[in-house]
C-alpha cells in the first residue's frame, strides 16, 4: 500500500481544466455511455441464478474488451454456487509522448482497483415488466443504480483519460457476483486485490453525489425451532409447538438492540406451521443486525450464538433450536489510509467546482471488508439517484458525467 502516493506533491491531482475536459468527453459521448449501460442492464443477473450470472458476466467482459482492449492480466475465480469474481487489469499510460519509448505502458506500479458487483436483487423476468427507460433526467431499470452504472462508469473513466492523453495508473476492474447475498465468493478476492492496490474505489451509488465514509456492519441470523406436529383439537398434548417457542424467543432477540450505540435489530421474516389446526412442527425467523462499532458486532453475534429456548420450552426435549449466525461485514469507519484517500478525492472534487461532505449510511458494501484491513478505500463514488432495491430505482443522467470525472480523477497518475 503506497499511502504516501495519495498526498505527495509530485503526484498532484489533475488541473481543473483537465478534469473538466474529462467531464466534457463523457457529456459528448453520453448516448454511448447510456447504451453501454442498457446493454448490461438488459442481461439479468439475480444473485442466486448462476446461469444468468455467467451470461451477464460474459456480456460485461465483452463490453470491457471492446472499449478498453485486451487486458494485460485476467483472472476468473470459480465461485461455486455464487457468481464468479473476475479481475481485468489494464496497464497504466503515461501522458501523451512524441516517441514510442516514452509512451510505453506503465506496469511497474500498484494499480488502482475498482470493485463492482454485477449481481442484483432483481429476479429473472423483471425486465419483461420493467426494461431500462428514460424520462427526462431519470433513467430507471433493475440494477441501474445498484450498481451496474459503476461498471460502465469505470470503463468510461479510463476511456476519458486516454482520450485526453492524461497519464493514469494501471487499472484493475474487479467484478463480483454475490455482493447482495454476503460476498461469500467475492470477499477473499476483494481483500487480496485491495492489498495489492494503491487505493480501492467502490462506485456504489453515491449519497446525493457525496461519497460514503461510514457504513454500518452487519450480523445475519437464521433462527429455526424444530418441534412436533399434532392435531390441535384431538391430541394437542402430543405436539410441541415450534411457533409458540419462537414467539417467546423473538422479544429476547429484539432486546439485543442498542440504538444509543447505533445498534439496530430487525426480525425481518417470521414463519412457521402448516395450518390453523396443526401444532406447528417448525418455525423460523430471519434477523438483520446493523452496528457502527466492531465491539457491538461481537457482542450481538455472541449473544445470538448463545441463545437458548426460554422455559418451559427449554425443558421439552421434543423442541430443538437451530442457530446460524454470520457476522457478515465489519463496520466501516474512517482510517488513516482512507482519510488520506478522501483528502485526495476532495482535491479532485474541488477541481470540478464541488465540495465534498462524506456521509454515513446504514447499508453495507464490499468497502467494509477493505476498511477493516486498514487499507485505503473510497466508497459511494457511483451514480446519483435513489431507490436501490426498490421499484423506483433510478439514476439522474445529469450526474453521469460529473461522477465519472470524479472517479477518473482518482485513476490519474
Amino acid at each position: 500500500m503506497d499511502l504516501e502516493h495519495l498526498t505527495r506533491e509530485d503526484t498532484a491531482v489533475l488541473t481543473s481544466a483537465q478534469l473538466l475536459e474529462i467531464q466534457r468527453f463523457i457529456t459528448e459521448n453520453l448516448k454511448d455511455v447510456l447504451e453501454d449501460l442498457r446493454r448490461i442492464v438488459h442481461c439479468e443477473t439475480p444473485s442466486q441464478d448462476k446461469a444468468l450470472l455467467d451470461a451477464g458476466l460474459a456480456e460485461i467482459w465483452a463490453l470491457a474488451i471492446e472499449r478498453l482492449g485486451e487486458p494485460s492480466h485476467e483472472a476468473r475465480t470459480e465461485g461455486g454456487e455464487y457468481g464468479d469474481p473476475l479481475e481485468l487489469l489494464w496497464p497504466g499510460t503515461p501522458a501523451r509522448a512524441h516517441d514510442a519509448a516514452a509512451a510505453a505502458p506503465v506496469t511497474s506500479v500498484a494499480p488502482v482497483t475498482s470493485v463492482c458487483h454485477y449481481d442484483t436483487v432483481w429476479p429473472a423476468g423483471t425486465l419483461s415488466v420493467w426494461p431500462m427507460s428514460i424520462e427526462g433526467d431519470r433513467l430507471t431499470g433493475p440494477g441501474v443504480l445498484d450498481m451496474k452504472f459503476g461498471i460502465v462508469q469505470t470503463i468510461w473513466a479510463v476511456l476519458a483519460l486516454r482520450s485526453a492523453g492524461i497519464a493514469h495508473a494501471p487499472v484493475r476492474l474487479l467484478l463480483t457476483g454475490d455482493e447482495e447475498i454476503g460476498s461469500v465468493a467475492g470477499r477473499p478476492v476483494i481483500e487480496a486485490a485491495a492489498k495489492d492496490s494503491r487505493v480501492t474505489l467502490v462506485p456504489e451509488p453515491s449519497a446525493g453525489g457525496q461519497p460514503k465514509d461510514r457504513r454500518k456492519g452487519m450480523v445475519f441470523a437464521d433462527i429455526t425451532v424444530h418441534g412436533v406436529e399434532a392435531h390441535a383439537g384431538l391430541e394437542p398434548e402430543n405436539g410441541a409447538s415450534a411457533v409458540h417457542a419462537l414467539a417467546v424467543l423473538v422479544p429476547e432477540i429484539v432486546a439485543l438492540a442498542a440504538p444509543e450505540r447505533g445498534t439496530t435489530v430487525n426480525v425481518g421474516t417470521l414463519a412457521g406451521g402448516t395450518g390453523r389446526n396443526v401444532v406447528a412442527g417448525r418455525a423460523e425467523c430471519l434477523v438483520d443486525v446493523r452496528v457502527t462499532e466492531t465491539a457491538e458486532q461481537e457482542r450481538v453475534a455472541d449473544a445470538l450464538r448463545a441463545l437458548t429456548l426460554p422455559e418451559p420450552y427449554r425443558s421439552d426435549e421434543r423442541l430443538r433450536l437451530e442457530l446460524k449466525v454470520d457476522a457478515n461485514r465489519p463496520p466501516m469507519n474512517p482510517t488513516p489510509a482512507s482519510e488520506a484517500a478522501m483528502a485526495r478525492l476532495a482535491q479532485v472534487a474541488a477541481g470540478l467546482g464541488r465540495e465534498l461532505s462524506p456521509r454515513m449510511v446504514g447499508g453495507a458494501s464490499d468497502a467494509n471488508f477493505i476498511s477493516a484491513l486498514g487499507l485505503p478505500v473510497l466508497d459511494g463514488l457511483g451514480a446519483v439517484g435513489e431507490g436501490p432495491h426498490a421499484w423506483h430505482e433510478h439514476l439522474l443522467i445529469s450526474g453521469v458525467a460529473p461522477q465519472t470525472a470524479l472517479l477518473a480523477g482518482m485513476l490519474a497518475e
